[in-house]
């Protein structure tokens, strides 16, 4: 049996990416348009002949639906029966939507699995993420207020008004507040640090008795600078052989590490406004167990990663490292990320190495 599944994680609250299933208008703009069966109750007929793997259009029966988790489809295209299932979680960034079709009666020819599958990909991490975001900034207020720009961005409610202004108000009265504390600190500190950083220049006076050079009026001064100099001389420069020479034959003696037996490859599995989520896959083609590896991302600049699946991970600047469990002989390793990219069209990373040899994809 030949069935067809994708998933896309999603930076939306799984309330919004329901309402992109479930509304017509909503689904028309990243899958299919969709028209009501008339007389008959949750029943849709999606326009998708002519898409990539479709032969006509499907007529769509609801048969289980849980807001905002769940929705099961029976599917029926041209006598061809399926079952659709939408399954929608909760994550720490959003959501991450999973849909899974299983032909229940005749099946898919393989020229159509391939295109149909890939109809499907690309509207979950192309379309969808780009109807989510453009939902969100609808939700989103952004006009001015009586007193000028606020520092929030209120969001409209049911009624499409914006809360009252107390809140701007409250807003614009904290942030004057921290503006005049932090010049009240500066105005405090400032003639410290002045004072601090001119205490060198004024201590060599000409008429301070207490320096070296100085000496009473009508006196010949004493200089003995050069007598201490020649002393220092030898002594500084007998000991600076000893250390040097034991030292510098130690890192030749080092043994380079073997070479990593993993292979990785990087894809981006879907990008959206301000990120994209990232997937590199570790395979060990060798016929041993790999205990150690270390797969290093190195991401643009301006990025930052929130969420990590499938390994222990740190960031130190740009660089992300992973690590995890032991790579089975023949086995693999999948490690999911999510990007966070303050520009409006997120670039991918830069490099992407496994035991410091490239991965495919970049």
């Amino acid at each position: 049996m030949i069935e067809i599944g994708a998933h896309v994680d999603l930076s939306h609250p799984p309330d919004r990416v329901w309402l992109a299933l479930t509304d017509r208008e909503l689904l028309g703009r990243w899958f299919a348009e969709a028209d009501m069966v008339e007389g008959v109750p949750d029943r849709l007929l999606l326009h998708t002949a002519g898409l990539p793997g479709f032969d006509a259009d499907v007529e769509v029966e609801v048969t289980e639906r849980r807001v905002p988790e769940l929705l099961l489809l029976r599917c029926d295209e041209a006598g061809r029966l399926t079952e659709l299932t939408c399954a929608v979680t909760a994550t720490k960034q959003g959501s991450r939507l999973i849909v899974r079709e299983v032909p229940t009666h005749g099946s898919w020819s393989e020229e159509q699995h391939e295109p149909r599958e890939q109809q499907l990909r690309q509207a979950l991490t192309v379309r969808l993420p780009a109807i989510l975001d453009w939902l969100a900034f609808q939700q989103v207020d952004l006009r001015r207020g009586v007193a000028g720009m606020t520092t929030e961005l209120p969001v409209l409610g049911a009624s499409g008004r914006a809360p009252a202004r107390g809140r701007r108000r409250a807003a614009v009265a904290g942030l004057a507040a921290v503006v005049l504390v932090a010049g009240l600190v500066a105005w405090l500190t400032l003639p410290g640090e002045q004072e601090h950083s001119a205490a060198p220049t004024s201590t060599p006076t000409p008429t301070s008795p207490s320096m070296a050079g100085a000496a009473p009026t009508g006196q010949p001064k004493v200089t003995s600078s050069p007598r201490p100099s020649r002393s220092v001389t030898p002594t500084t420069a007998r000991p600076s052989r000893t250390p040097a020479a034991t030292p510098s034959r130690t890192p030749t003696a080092a043994v380079p590490p073997p070479p990593s037996p993993l292979v990785a490859r990087y894809d981006t599995g879907s990008s959206r406004l301000f990120g994209y989520t990232g997937e590199v896959v570790v395979d060990n083609p060798g016929p041993a167990p790999v205990e150690q590896w270390v797969v290093v991302v190195t991401l643009a600049v301006g990025s930052s990663v929130d969420d990590v699946e499938g390994a222990d991970w740190r960031q130190d600047g740009q660089a992300i490292t992973f690590s995890g469990l032991a790579v089975p002989a023949g086995g693999s390793r999948t490690i999911r990320f999510d990007v966070r990219d303050s520009r409006p069209k997120a670039r991918e990373p830069q490099g992407c190495t496994v035991g410091g040899n490239p991965c495919a994809g970049l």
